[in-house]
């Protein structure tokens, strides 16, 4: 850390970032130096192709789609785009090794593949983090340690349960329902990977799955683990490409299972393109989290919570607290936190070790939520931005807080997917309760108090898939994660992300 001489009593002393924060006083302006990882030991290749039947091979129409660096607008190599005949192929590669490798290996062998899949990612997990930071843009420290290491544990966790099947649903004998198709995002690009693919492999299934467009990179390089961990041929196929290529998976006719996670208006197209198939499916879809706080709750805490919710992740979490509810009493004084809080992140490069908030996915995105700012500035609602500097270059956003809105605002309706808060305030439980569920989604919420009996009573009535109490956006591999109403369907993770991968029989 470099320091600079004060330049005598400050009513605003510059904190880390090189904000003014009022109020405080460290003895003069400091700031953090630059800290950025190395990104030399990457092994990037110019163009990626698909990874069918266990080697890459190239798209039949030879297209390409270049996958960009958002925090620099560069190129960091390109990808294949799937049409029909590539997805055809895929396809059949996952019915032959199902029909004629995976589904008839002993369970005991498979959870060994999963598990050596596991160790691969532990052992390259600074090589997938780096990756996972320059194609999605998210922070250095949250790629290295959320991401990486929760796809492991996944990987991990589903390996022990390839072999125990018959505890998991006593009983009952667990068929396992042949390809699976499997459709990401781009906001956790590895560890919804690994969400998908570990429950399917354990279960016997194979697979064929479509990364993001925009972030593929880290799928591809899995691919690479599957062929060093000597998986089976066509168990595991990956087909980049658009919408379209994602299209093509949810209506192949030889396919048995879909697993789409994205937004709420493509999850509603697949249910319409599903109805009247045999075909089953989860959907794990937007969300526009209610994060509670109550006048007894510790407030240091929340305020924690509330940045760790939104802004850490820029808000790409669609699980994330974008409503914030203020109980009156302590608005005022969560609201000055919260300010002051937001003037201490770090806004920058994402390879910046110091960095606290990335750049955003895209530059579509990044106009999306440019147009929700202008939009909330509209609807009348007061707006409060950080005064840090952004990058000349990249796609970035000051994490921006909305004060002044009621529920019809349509920046506290709709799914804004960056680093925006808006935030309301209420006075009973009931009146939280209420505006927490007056949404049309359901996905995850949260509760901060000191009562215990308070956040069984509330959480019980939040209708949320997940309810965090005196904390958010906590993951474990043996908890299960889904959304009700427009949220989603289905679980993913623990032993509820088995059901959607069998058909379960009479014991």
């Amino acid at each position: 850390m470099s320091e600079k001489e004060p330049t005598g009593t400050e009513a605003a002393t510059p904190n880390k970032a090189g904000n003014s924060v009022p109020g405080l006083d460290f003895n003069g302006p400091w700031k953090y130096d630059a800290a950025p990882q190395s990104s030399d030991q990457i092994d990037l290749r110019e163009q990626y192709d698909l990874f069918i039947e266990g080697h890459f091979q190239k798209p039949e129409k030879g297209r390409y789609l270049p996958s960009v660096n958002p925090a620099t607008e560069e190129t960091l190599s390109s990808v294949a785009e799937a049409t029909q005949q590539d997805v055809d192929k895929a396809v059949a590669a996952a019915r032959k090794a199902y029909n004629k490798t995976w589904s008839e290996m002993k369970a005991a062998d498979r959870g060994k593949y999963i598990f050596r899949l596991a160790r691969l990612i532990q052992e390259r997990a600074r090589e997938f983090a780096i990756i996972e930071t320059m194609d999605g843009g998210k922070p250095i420290r949250e790629a290295r340690d959320v991401d990486i290491p929760l796809a492991a544990a996944q990987f991990f966790y589903y390996a022990g349960w390839a072999d125990k099947l018959d505890y998991a649903f006593p009983g009952r004998k667990a068929r396992p329902l042949g390809v699976a198709g499997q459709i990401i995002p781009w906001n956790f690009p590895l560890l919804m990977l690994a969400w998908k693919v570990a429950p399917a492999l354990a279960t016997g299934n194979t697979v064929v799955l479509k990364p993001a467009e925009t972030t593929s990179l880290t799928a591809l390089k899995f691919a690479e683990l599957c062929q060093d961990a000597g998986l089976p041929e066509g168990v595991v196929n990956i087909v980049t490409g658009t919408g379209q290529t994602g299209s093509l998976i949810v209506n192949h006719n030889d396919i048995d299972k879909i697993a789409f996670t994205g937004s709420t208006e493509v999850g509603k197209i697949i249910m319409e393109s599903l109805a009247g198939t045999d075909k089953k499916y989860t959907l794990e879809l937007g969300g526009k989290g209610p994060n509670m706080i109550f006048d007894d709750a510790p407030v240091d805490q929340a305020v924690e919570g509330i940045i760790n919710a939104i802004f850490f992740n820029q808000g790409h979490v669609c699980c994330a607290g974008s409503r914030l509810l203020v109980q009156e009493g302590i608005a005022d004084r969560v609201l000055q936190k919260l300010r002051d809080r937001m003037e201490t992140l770090i806004v920058g490069d994402p390879l910046d070790k110091n960095t606290d908030i990335g750049a955003i996915n895209s530059e579509q995105q990044y106009n999306k939520i440019s147009e929700y700012l202008e939009l909330g500035v509209e609807e009348g609602a007061e707006m409060y931005q950080s005064s840090c500097t952004l990058p000349e270059k990249g796609y970035f956003c000051r994490p921006t807080l909305f004060s002044n809105v009621s529920q019809s605002n349509r920046i506290v309706r709709e799914e804004i997917f960056g680093p925006v808060l808006t935030i309301q305030t209420f006075r009973t439980p009931e009146e939280g309760i209420e505006k927490a569920n007056n949404t049309p989604y359901g996905l995850a919420g949260g509760v901060w108090t000191d009562k215990g009996s308070k956040i069984f009573k509330v959480g019980s009535k939040i209708r949320s898939g997940v309810v965090w109490a005196n904390t958010y956006n906590h993951f474990d591999p043996t908890s299960p994660f889904g959304g009700y109403k427009e949220s989603g369907q289905g679980r993913e993770g623990g032993l509820h992300g088995l059901y959607p991968y069998v058909e379960l029989v009479p014991g």
